[in-house]
């Protein structure tokens, strides 16, 4: 089974619609889950999971963590906060110390494709999101880039906060257009094209090994 992981607040916004687009395009049975709305706390030290690899805090991340150490693959999708990825993507790497203990890797062989969600051009979610990965001892197979939407196009106050992606594109405005929107995922084709290619090959491996195993 393929799990992806979307962990952007908006349950609806391009990060989750590129993890979902990779999903389909394995041609494999997979789940999705969003982290939008869910508690997920970050790790807290209390080392309680040194004796059996299983996180005692308690939260909505317990179940997803079961379902991460089930999964033959991990398509996970994060998006860029203040240069970094976000603090519900963070906190749900961060809970998987709890899968490194005594020399047992629970995540280890396990493959994973990032998504992450950017702004004009940079690429500072990818490495933070591979570096979990790398650290899990899981294979990354490959990465996507998504064009990010600034939430300033829809707090109400972007057409004229000097502060903002809005102004900083357009300058100031008497209101947003249409066409000054950011593109939405479907309305990226390269990346929309390379979501599938993505999904492709990941699907390819899983079926290669299940013929092999």
């Amino acid at each position: 089974m393929i799990l992806g992981i979307s962990a952007s607040g908006r349950k609806d916004g391009v990060t989750g619609e590129g993890v979902k687009a990779i999903l389909k395009a394995t041609g494999l049975p997979y789940e999705y889950v969003s982290l939008a709305g869910k508690k997920v706390g970050g790790c807290t030290g209390c080392t309680l999971c040194a004796s059996d690899n299983t996180c005692k805090v308690r939260d909505d991340w317990n179940e997803i963590g079961e379902k991460m150490r089930a999964a033959d693959a991990i398509v996970f999708g994060a998006p860029n906060y203040f240069g970094r990825m976000n603090a519900l993507g963070h906190a749900c790497w961060e809970r998987t110390f709890s899968f490194r203990h005594r020399e047992i890797f629970n995540l280890a062989g396990k493959l994973g494709v990032i998504a992450g969600t950017d702004f004009e051009g940079s690429n500072f979610v990818k490495p933070e999101i591979e570096d979990f990965m790398l650290r899990n001892k899981m294979v990354v197979v490959e990465a996507l880039q998504i064009n990010g939407y600034s939430q300033c196009y829809t707090c109400g106050y972007g057409q004229n906060c000097g502060v903002g992606s809005v102004v900083k594109q357009h300058g100031f405005l008497d209101e947003i257009k249409p066409e000054q929107f950011p593109p939405h995922f479907q309305e990226q084709p390269e990346v929309v094209f390379h979501a599938g290619r993505i999904g492709k090959i990941l699907g390819s491996i899983l079926k290669n090994r299940e013929i092999q195993s």
